[in-house]
């Protein structure tokens, strides 16, 4: 797909399609909730363990490439500090579905309350962090992007066994 404008060929496009990837697996999950059904229960589990690999592979190449660059262009950090939070915060619950022995009620809570909190970060990324990435001259966006996609990648592959068990 050719890209033209630097706005959809970014580093922040990257970020925003997995936003938009993960919302749409929260919503396919939400819509599973109230099933007992095994087929459902195991189809849960399948998204739930998908939603976290994303999103511990969407945080990473955030923490390793995009923030630090980022914490070096511009003069206000305070949005990446809330951000890094937010990060701990997701991961603590990631943690928590992941080590789950069952696909219940708490369970259940987990994945929505995860949803939740990522929701709110990605509105803050779009509205602030994205538009101060953009907005500065210091960073070279499109290049960062190819290496945070080849990061992503290689972050993958490392999970493509782990995900194929």
């Amino acid at each position: 797909m050719a890209t033209t404008k630097r706005s959809t060929s970014d580093a922040c496009s990257l970020l925003d399609a997995d936003h938009r990837k993960v919302k749409k697996m929260f919503k396919d999950y939400e819509e599973l909730t109230g099933s007992r059904a095994a087929s459902a229960t195991r189809k849960k589990r399948e998204l739930a363990n998908e939603i976290c690999n994303e999103l511990s592979v969407h945080a990473q190449i955030e923490e390793e490439i995009f923030y630090p660059a980022l914490r070096a262009a511009i003069k206000d950090t305070d949005l990446l500090d809330e951000a890094e939070v937010e990060h701990a915060s997701a991961k603590d619950l990631i943690a928590q579905i992941r080590d789950a022995s069952d696909v219940d009620d708490m369970f259940d809570a987990k994945v929505k309350v995860l949803g939740e909190y990522i929701d709110h970060h990605v509105k803050e990324e779009r509205s602030e962090i994205f538009t101060k990435a953009r907005a500065t001259r210091k960073l070279d966006l499109v290049a960062m992007k190819e290496q945070m996609q080849m990061r992503k990648e290689e972050l993958m592959n490392e999970l493509a066994p782990e995900m194929a068990a």
